[in-house]
C-alpha cells in the first residue's frame, strides 16, 4: 500500500542536527541506520553535510540506543503495522498474501503490502531473481516492468498469484522481503526519526507513515506529511516538545490519508497511534491496547 517516490531529506538545518546528534544523549532515541537508498542521505539533503560531517552524524546515531531497532521493539512495530494492514498480529503469516485491494496500485502482497503499481514490488522480484535467478517469479518481470505504475493485472493474474503463494515457501523468498521492508521504509523511517530527536513511539510512527504512504516527497508522501508537519510545530530536535510535534505530525498524515478514497479509514491514527501518543507512552511499552477498524488488538506486558 505504499507510495512510491523519490527521496528528499527535508531535515532540520545542519547546525540544529549537528547540535542535537553530537551533544549529550536524548532519552529514548534508537540506532542509526541507512536511508531507503541503502547510503548516505540523496543528493537533495538540504543541510548538505560535508563527508565528516556525514560520518560524525551517523557514528552519533548509532550510539543511540536502539529504540524501535531493538529486537523485541522491532517485533512489536510488525506487529502493529500487520494490524492494519491485514486485520492480525501475525505478520509472518503473510508471506503468501496477495490480492487487489481496489486501491489503484494494482497487487498489494507480501509482509509489508509491497505492490505492483508502486515500483517495490518490481523491485523485490528484480532483486531476488538476481540471486535465485531460477526462481517462480522470475518470468514474470518483463511484466511487472510493464504494469508499474499503474493499476493493471496484465501479463500477471492468476498465474501470478499462485506463483507468489508458491514462491512464498521458500525461506529466502521470505528473507528477501524482510530485506527489502527494512532497507525501503523501517530503516530510513527510524533514522529519520532518530534525527529528529523522536523516542520509540516517533520511530513507530514515522515507520507506519513511510509504509503507508512511501518514501516520496508529494503532499500526501511521507516527506510531504513531514514537511507539513514542521510548519506547525518544532521538531525535538529543533528544541521543540516531542508530543506536540508527533501530534502534528498525526494530523498531517490523517488530512493525506482523508484525501484518498482508499484511505479514508484512519483507524491507525485515531485508535492506534493517537492513543499512545495521549497516553504519554513515547517509549511504546506494553502492555498495549489498541483498535483497528473496530477489532481489539491487545500486547501483553514483557
Amino acid at each position: 500500500m505504499k507510495r512510491a517516490g523519490c527521496l528528499f531529506f527535508a531535515v532540520a538545518p545542519v547546525a540544529t542536527l549537528l547540535v542535537f546528534l553530537l551533544g549529550p544523549d536524548k532519552d529514548d532515541a534508537g540506532s542509526g541506520a541507512q536511508d531507503a537508498l541503502g547510503g548516505k542521505p540523496s543528493s537533495s539533503h538540504p543541510a548538505d553535510l560535508s563527508d565528516e560531517e556525514e560520518r560524525e552524524l551517523d557514528e552519533r546515531i548509532a550510539k543511540m540506543p536502539a529504540g524501535l531497532a531493538a529486537p523485541r521493539q522491532k517485533e512489536l512495530a510488525q506487529q502493529i503495522v500487520a494490524s492494519a494492514e491485514n486485520s492480525t498480529l501475525d505478520w509472518r503469516g503473510q508471506y503468501d498474501y496477495i490480492e487487489d485491494i481496489g486501491d489503484g496500485n494494482g497487487y498489494t502482497a507480501g509482509i509489508i503490502g509491497f505492490c505492483s503499481g508502486t515500483h517495490d514490488m518490481l523491485t523485490l522480484v528484480e532483486r531476488y531473481t538476481k540471486d535465485h535467478p531460477d526462481n517462480g517469479l522470475a518470468k514474470f518481470l518483463p511484466a511487472l516492468r510493464e504494469v508499474d505504475g499503474t493499476d493493471s493485472h496484465e501479463g500477471l493474474g492468476e498465474a501470478f498469484t499462485t506463483a507468489w503463494a508458491k514462491e512464498a515457501e521458500q525461506p529466502a523468498f521470505r528473507k528477501a522481503q524482510i530485506t527489502q521492508r527494512d532497507r525501503v521504509y523501517f530503516d530510513p523511517a527510524v533514522r529519520m526519526a532518530k534525527m529528529d530527536g523522536l523516542g520509540t513511539l516517533g520511530q513507530f510512527i514515522y515507520y507506519d507513515a513511510m509504509v503507508l504512504h512511501g518514501p516520496g516527497t508529494g503532499e500526501r508522501a511521507f516527506y510531504g506529511i513531514r514537511e507539513a508537519a514542521m510548519k506547525q510545530a518544532r521538531t525535538k530536535a529543533e528544541g521543540g516538545k516531542e508530543a506536540a510535534y508527533l501530534d502534528a505530525f498525526l494530523d498531517a498524515r490523517r488530512a493525506a490519508m482523508k484525501s484518498r478514497k482508499a484511505h479514508r479509514d484512519t483507524s491507525r491514527i485515531d485508535t492506534a497511534q493517537r492513543v499512545f501518543l495521549r497516553e504519554g507512552n513515547l517509549s511504546l511499552k506494553p502492555p498495549l491496547v489498541w483498535k483497528m477498524y473496530g477489532e481489539t488488538f491487545k500486547v501483553p506486558q514483557r
